[in-house]
């Protein structure tokens, strides 16, 4: 895109210029596949906190497959499958380069679509649970915004640590009750709509509880507000986001009175402050949740050439699944036209008098 501006209008499609042959520590990579996230279209918007020079290549996460190493390059080898550990990485293409130090190595036994999604949702997750507060077994933390990919990571993993978990879904949501029971089976602890926190009903439920000692906002405004009231002594509030766009009300003397926290935390400021040792370690270990079966998400792949209905669906309000751009995608043409009529007969519909 070459200005900032509606996605719908400001994207274009380019024939991209051959790929070099890597030299010094580059690397070359086919890129397999690359979701589409709120903060992609924040940042072609041009609202998100940082952008890139324009013009620019959409896309700031990805799986790819390294496909030639330059004689520098240390660490990886042809075939091997990275993520772009550069949150600028421009995603949205067929092929790139870049330098082997600006990539993570994942293992090539993920699912292409959970590894192209883990360096953002899920790693968010992780660092609120770890970063600001520890929990230990037992101990009770509530979010809003708990039916998004960060707030499904959070269930999980918190029930992995043994770690009581409130969730909290917007009552404006179509077929909000089904979003509740998919949060009972994933092992949320207290599912609820947003308009039952802070009722009568609500805080006897809790008073059995231990205090609330976090709570993870990724909505803001009343809804925001209605988390720091949950709050116990002590308290801390992180807030990764404002899905509602709307000012977050502070009750000052709640805060005062019982001592509270209020902090925020931005995932690609965490990637930029630390070492590639450490966010390694954080993305062995995701990945080592979902080979386990202990972490899950819901995903729509939609192939590249495919482009602008894939953009259409992610815009669309009130999604659960993750659109995943398939960069690796057969000629669905050819595919058809190898099929004979016997793999047909599935289909055909018989009528009898």
């Amino acid at each position: 895109f070459k200005e900032f501006g509606n996605p719908l209008s400001v994207l274009n499609i380019d024939d991209a210029k051959p790929i070099e042959p890597p030299t010094g520590k580059n690397i070359n990579l086919k890129i397999l596949a690359s979701p589409i996230n709120p903060s992609d279209i924040n940042v072609i918007e041009g609202t998100y906190g940082s952008l890139p020079k324009l013009p620019a290549i959409a896309g700031k996460e990805c799986v790819a497959k390294v496909t030639a190493v330059g004689p520098d390059a240390k660490g990886v080898n042809v075939g091997d499958h990275v993520i772009a550990g550069n949150v600028s990485f421009g995603a949205w293409r067929y092929e790139a380069s870049g330098n082997v130090d600006d990539f993570l190595k994942v293992s090539k036994d993920l699912p292409i679509p959970y590894a192209a999604t883990i360096h953002v949702n899920p790693c968010t997750a992780y660092r609120m649970l770890r970063d600001f507060k520890t929990l230990k077994p037992g101990d009770v933390i509530i979010q809003n915004a708990a039916n998004s990919m960060v707030g499904l990571s959070v269930v999980q993993m918190a029930r992995e640590m043994g770690v009581y978990t409130i969730n909290v879904v917007r009552s404006d949501r179509p077929h909000a009750d089904e979003i509740i029971r998919l949060l009972d089976n994933l092992g949320g602890t207290i599912n609820v709509l947003d308009t039952y926190v802070n009722t009568a009903h609500f805080n006897e439920m809790i008073a059995e509880l231990p205090p609330i000692s976090l709570a993870l906002n990724g909505v803001g405004g009343d809804s925001a507000t209605e988390l720091i009231r949950c709050l116990g002594k002590n308290g801390t509030m992180v807030t990764y986001g404002g899905m509602s766009k709307k000012p977050m009300p502070i009750p000052e003397d709640i805060v005062t009175q019982n001592n509270l926290t209020l902090a925020g935390f931005w995932v690609s400021k965490w990637h930029e402050e630390h070492s590639m040792k450490e966010r390694m370690e954080m993305i062995n270990d995701i990945t080592d949740m979902i080979l386990n079966d202990k972490l899950s998400f819901f995903y729509e792949m939609h192939d590249f050439d495919d482009f602008s209905h894939a953009l259409n669906t992610s815009m669309q309000p009130f999604r659960l699944r993750k659109t995943v751009l398939n960069m690796d995608f057969p000629d669905r043409f050819a595919e058809h036209d190898a099929l004979t009529d016997k793999d047909y007969q599935c289909f055909q519909a018989t009528h009898e008098a």
